[in-house]
């Protein structure tokens, strides 16, 4: 390959982080059309690309693998893992091998931001209109409208649905 042909591709894939090749981004991978933005670094090998919604952002370096439904306007931001996985172990082997495929796909609800470094592990519906603080392990269930945040993440506050408006709950230092 000529090197100043490798010099633009890596440009390109590594560096180029706008809502142009973003949207370039996602159609070369199989995305296109439904205004998604692939962020460079990002990895996405989901079972079916149409249970990712439209008008989706997801960021730079972040990983999706799996069973994954995706709700239309949703930000995922930078360095997230969404992995609809678990590896079981194997008393026979003494270690950790198999894939299950019980119970692992993922659902993110409509209208979702989770922000950098958040990781959803497998099982796990997050509802519409979710904020889910930086560096939260989503773990369980969430219903619509919470702010989680935490390791792992719990209910810190609600939106508002009509007024957009964050209410914070009061919560015991730990």
């Amino acid at each position: 390959m000529d090197s100043s042909l490798f010099a633009e591709f890596t440009e390109y894939l590594n560096r180029s982080d706008n809502r142009e090749d973003n949207l370039k981004r996602a159609e070369l991978l199989g995305f296109g059309g439904r205004n998604i933005r692939i962020a460079p670094g990002a990895i996405i090998r989901v079972k079916d690309p149409k249970k990712l919604g439209e008008d989706l952002t997801i960021g730079l370096y972040s990983y999706l693998n799996g069973d994954i439904t995706i709700g239309a306007h949703t930000l995922i931001g930078p360095y997230c893992a969404i992995t609809a996985g678990h590896h079981l172990y194997d008393s026979k082997t003494g270690y950790f091998s198999a894939r299950t495929t019980e119970h692992n796909s993922i659902i993110i609800g409509t209208g979702c931001w989770l922000a950098s470094h958040v990781t959803v592990t497998a099982g796990v519906i997050i509802g519409n209109s979710n904020l889910i603080c930086a560096n939260a392990v989503i773990t369980k269930n969430t219903p619509d409208f919470a702010i989680m945040a935490g390791v792992p993440a719990r209910q810190i506050g609600c939106i508002e649905p009509k007024s957009g408006e964050y209410q914070w709950f009061h919560l015991p230092m730990t």
